[in-house]
């Protein structure tokens, strides 16, 4: 019997333990390592830090959920992974030894790298976690009594750019929903190139849908910037031209701002060489799996993923949803492999799909591959991606209940899109000209 422990119980992490007890049955024992009880559906978090959901719409208890599967759960998070010793360090003081790690933790988020940013120690909200996200509502429902100019954007170094521009049309809808927009100037400050790039390099006509809407809601933008510095009240931000060199410093007043940070690894595997690079990203090949340890797979936002394109602000490559799901299902075929004694060969497709809300409309990017040259991409805007992320809200909610691995959901409409979550083992021949 093989122990494999799971260290993470997001996006990545309850999926993984699934598909990865599914794969092996009853045989081989599984853990998942979490912080705090609760699983928490991160896409929502724009919306819980509008009003327009509460925590507990979003949010699972894990233990239960993963009980039903036997699959065990501990609640207390990683402290410190020793890969050559095959054990892992929680926070409580206890030790886990494993034969098979899988880590799947997420990023840690970098506000420490700009004075004054982040809901702690500064003065700008966050989307990035459920609790700050219900603190970013608690800030806006403060904000409505007073309103008064909005930033909203993310930081260089950042990888996630969607949530930034949801949380803006999202803001900018509600607003105008309670009458209250005309009151409220905002400005929309970003790392990118240009508008619509999403650290992908731009995804079908995505500067051109997402260029037009922000004109359309009267939101400003700064491109090439850097945030230097967050006062009370103050966003101190330098714009830069193509070759990195400062065009303009623009000191920002606002009332009310959300701004998405750069990410980093978490503290657990900062520093372990050969696991982890020097941001503490964890290095996998095309397997999902650490070259250095071989034992060891990942998954999720917490892997290495180099920049698509050097930027003259630094900008990182998103992992969407589907994504991760993708990296998650090669793991898990891989790990059955190499305790069956058989290698490992699936590779995950990394086509990136996301559903980005805005409000009462909404933009759907397709990217297959994520990292261009691309067989397919394009960019749609319309209801109906507002509608599709709702669905999918309550698909992926209904899959950490129920533990299924494959719903309806994904299995039909996503490969009638064309979009695969492995790659085939075999590449078929080009067909030669008649």
């Amino acid at each position: 019997m093989c122990d494999v422990v799971i260290i993470g119980a997001g996006l990545g992490g309850m999926s993984a333990a699934y598909e990865i007890k599914d794969a092996l049955g009853s045989a081989h024992r599984v853990t998942v390592v979490g912080e705090g009880g609760l699983f928490s559906f991160t896409p929502s978090n724009p919306w819980v830090g509008i009003g327009w959901r509460k925590p507990a719409d979003v949010q699972i208890d894990a233990a239960s959920a993963l009980g039903r599967h036997d699959i065990a759960f501990v609640d207390s998070p990683a402290s410190a992974v020793h890969p050559a010793e095959n054990r892992v360090l929680l926070q409580d003081g206890r030790e886990l030894k494993y034969d098979y790690l899988v880590i799947t933790t997420g990023p840690r988020l970098a506000f420490d790298e700009i004075p004054g940013l982040g809901p702690l120690d500064g003065y700008t909200q966050s989307v990035c976690t459920t609790a700050h996200a219900t603190a970013a509502w608690q800030a806006y429902e403060a904000f409505l009594k007073a309103p008064g100019p909005v930033v909203v954007g993310a930081a260089q170094g950042a990888s996630c750019f969607g949530p930034a521009y949801e949380f803006a049309m999202i803001l900018d809808t509600d607003l105008r929903r309670r009458k209250m927009r005309d009151r409220v100037p905002m400005t929309f400050v970003t790392p990118e190139p240009y508008i619509g790039h999403m650290g992908l390099g731009g995804v079908g006509d995505s500067r051109g849908l997402l260029e037009k809407e922000l004109r359309q809601r009267h939101i400003k933008w700064i491109t090439n910037a850097r945030i230097d510095r967050v006062e009370p009240g103050l966003m101190q931000v330098s714009e830069h031209d193509a070759h990195g060199q400062v065009l303009e410093m623009h000191a920002l007043p606002f009332v009310y701002s959300m701004v998405i940070p750069a990410f980093t690894g978490v503290a657990a595997l900062r520093g372990v060489e050969g696991l982890v690079n020097p941001r503490g990203f964890v290095l996998i090949d095309k397997h999902q799996r650490n070259p250095a340890f071989p034992n060891i797979f990942s998954a999720g936002v917490c892997v290495a993923i180099p920049p698509v394109e050097t930027t003259a602000v630094p900008t990182g490559a998103p992992k969407t949803g589907f994504m991760i799901e993708s990296m998650v299902g090669a793991l898990a075929a891989n790990l059955k492999a190499v305790i069956d004694g058989r290698p490992a060969t699936a590779e995950a497709t990394w086509n990136a799909v996301c559903l980005a809300d805005m409000g009462d409309s909404g933009a759907a990017f397709v990217a297959i591959p994520q990292i261009p040259p691309r067989n397919v991409t394009w960019a749609k805007q319309g209801k109906w991606v507002h509608l599709a992320k709702v669905a999918f809200e309550k698909y992926f909610m209904h899959k950490i209940r129920s533990g299924n691995t494959e719903p309806v959901y994904e299995k039909y409409v996503m490969k009638a899109l064309g979009i695969e979550r492995l790659k085939p083992t075999t590449q078929p021949g080009a067909t030669p000209p008649r």
